[in-house]
């Protein structure tokens, strides 16, 4: 009976490990092998003469920096705000803590255009000159990426048992050194867990370098968009995505030895968040300090889509139902708007239910040490699409899926589908952490009351866990709404999304184009924090989201 349990687990895994083999392996592996083999022969010389190129010593060097440093300010501005949002209690906490995870989810076009706005000549901080430097790059990482550390790391500190630290202050500890001795080193995974998430996200962030950037300052991921799509130069291409896919492997399985350490917040034991004293004013001051450097981008995009010929007015949104100036556009911004909820209604329904069903193979108890391995190397393989360029994703895509048996090029799901497997990470890391929380025994008692499995599955785990299903499906709606990296190389052109309808818009010039790009960044963001509100809604207290 044991010896059969791996075989059925693997029977079980069968659909989706062949479809992500189909909608990953096959289009990552198509494109490094336009690369290690460009004329039909083996050339691994080639790919090795690309990374010793000086360009592309500058691009992985800005990779790193810019990362880290955009890691770096985002825990600095979120370890206040993740204390001061899930251990103390005031009016409007959980409103401040829907609006601080907003920007995570909004499109990285739309926050790159925020920013020029905000620095730029004429924005209220353009007297700073950072307009086109790379420390507006990393400010933007981290206004894209402190809702991470607040998430995870407040989830944490959210079930974290206030006795040790009440027992320290008694014996007369400071509280800095409560703080330094007792309550970091109890955060620590979860701290680390957040800052590897966030150097992953920073270091493939695509939207936000490009718009920021330009041809000055380039990323790795931004770097294999140049190559493929102005170049056409795929062997460099494919050297920076192996180097790339080595480096997120790497951290994907550092971050899964992390989960593995006993974490507080998969404990579920929520402590009564208190009323403030004194001794969190800091906090609480940083915390609205994080709000206003949140809003100030936002405000500005806002701000400026009212604006036309420096008068308050709507021309720019009544102008989102024509192709702008020049014919900038082949349809308007409203069909657009319309193409992207239709494409992010399919991408949700695809990763949700194949995400639903990675989390409860991989969460299932294992009972020998094959299985546990098995259980191990799919919850690795279906984060791959965590890291992996989605400009790789997007550009093998159309290289691998153009011929029998696998030719989709015409195909109205090639972008759902690509988005959906953006997704599909954010989809089972919301659900499997209330998955594993689950006592086995309550599906054990199940089926000695003759439950069969998907009875004791609606019995048992459904009502557990429906609230996290409807969280990740707004998870997985607004990142396709949002996506842009993979859909800038598949999307036709008279059915473009609202990111590249927003690209092309920047591309062209003209107040009314810029307008039209403005206006409908905010169309974008206010869609996509309508949803993240209603996420917040469902939050499961004390469960992260990676």
């Amino acid at each position: 009976m044991l010896r059969s349990r791996p075989l059925t687990l693997l029977a079980l895994a069968a659909v989706p490990v062949a479809v992500l083999g189909v909608f990953f392996v096959l289009p990552v592996s198509g494109m490094l092998a336009r690369g290690f083999w460009p004329d039909g022969r083996f050339d691994p010389g080639g790919v090795l003469a690309v990374l010793g190129r000086p360009r592309v010593h500058r691009v992985v060097w800005f990779t790193v920096w810019s990362a880290g440093a955009g890691t770096a300010v985002s825990l600095l501005l979120g370890l206040p705000a993740a204390y001061a949002l899930h251990r103390l209690r005031f009016p409007g906490r959980g409103l401040v803590r829907a609006l601080l995870l907003v920007p995570f989810v909004l499109p990285t076009v739309v926050v790159g255009v925020a920013f020029r706005e905000l620095l730029g000549e004429s924005g209220p901080l353009g007297f700073l000159g950072l307009d086109g430097t790379a420390l507006a790059i990393v400010a933007g990482l981290a206004f894209f990426n402190v809702a991470v550390v607040i998430r995870v790391v407040g989830a944490a500190w959210e079930s974290l048992d206030p006795r040790p630290a009440e027992a320290a202050a008694a014996l007369g500890a400071s509280p800095v050194q409560v703080l330094r001795t007792v309550t970091l080193p109890a955060l620590r995974p979860a701290v680390v867990s957040a800052a590897t998430v966030v150097f992953l996200f920073c270091a493939t962030a695509f939207g936000v370098v490009l718009t920021l950037g330009g041809l000055r300052y380039s990323s790795v991921e931004t770097e294999i968009y140049l190559l493929t799509t102005n170049l056409l130069d795929l062997q460099a291409a494919a050297a920076l995505s192996v180097l790339q896919l080595v480096a997120v492997t790497v951290l994907l399985v550092l971050a899964g030895r992390l989960r593995a350490v006993p974490d507080p917040g998969v404990a579920r034991a929520v402590a009564r968040p208190r009323r403030p004293g004194r001794g969190d004013l800091p906090a609480l001051a940083a915390t609205a300090a994080l709000l206003l450097l949140v809003a100030a981008p936002i405000a500005t995009l806002v701000a400026g889509s009212l604006r036309v010929d420096d008068a308050w007015s709507l021309g720019n949104y009544r102008a989102l139902t024509t192709t702008g100036s020049q014919q900038a556009l082949l349809v308007p911004v409203t069909e657009a708007l319309v193409t992207s909820l239709r494409t992010a209604f399919d991408a949700t329904w695809m990763s949700l239910s194949m995400g639903l069903l990675v989390a409860v193979l991989v969460t299932r108890r294992s009972r020998t040490r094959a299985e546990r391995r098995i259980r191990t190397g799919l919850d690795g393989f279906f984060m791959l699409p965590l890291g992996v360029s989605a400009v790789t994703l997007g550009f093998g895509f159309l290289i691998t899926l153009d011929q029998p048996p696998f030719d989709w090029r015409d195909s109205p799901l090639l972008v759902p589908v690509a988005q959906a497997l953006v997704a599909l990470p954010l989809v089972v890391r919301t659900i499997v952490p209330v998955l594993a929380g689950i006592d086995d025994r309550q599906r054990q008692a199940a089926a000695s009351l003759g439950a069969g499995p998907l009875r004791a599955l609606l019995t048992v785990d459904l009502p557990v866990v429906w609230k996290p299903l409807l969280a990740a499906s707004g998870f997985a709606f607004a990142a396709s709404l949002g996506e842009f990296g993979a859909t800038s190389f598949l999307v036709r052109d008279e059915h473009p999304t609202v990111p590249v309808v927003i690209f092309r818009l920047i591309g062209h010039p003209g107040p009314m184009n810029y307008g039209m790009a403005l206006a409908a960044s905010v169309v974008l963001a206010a869609t996509t924090a309508v949803v993240m509100l209603a996420v917040e809604r469902l939050r499961v207290p004390s469960v992260g989201a990676f």
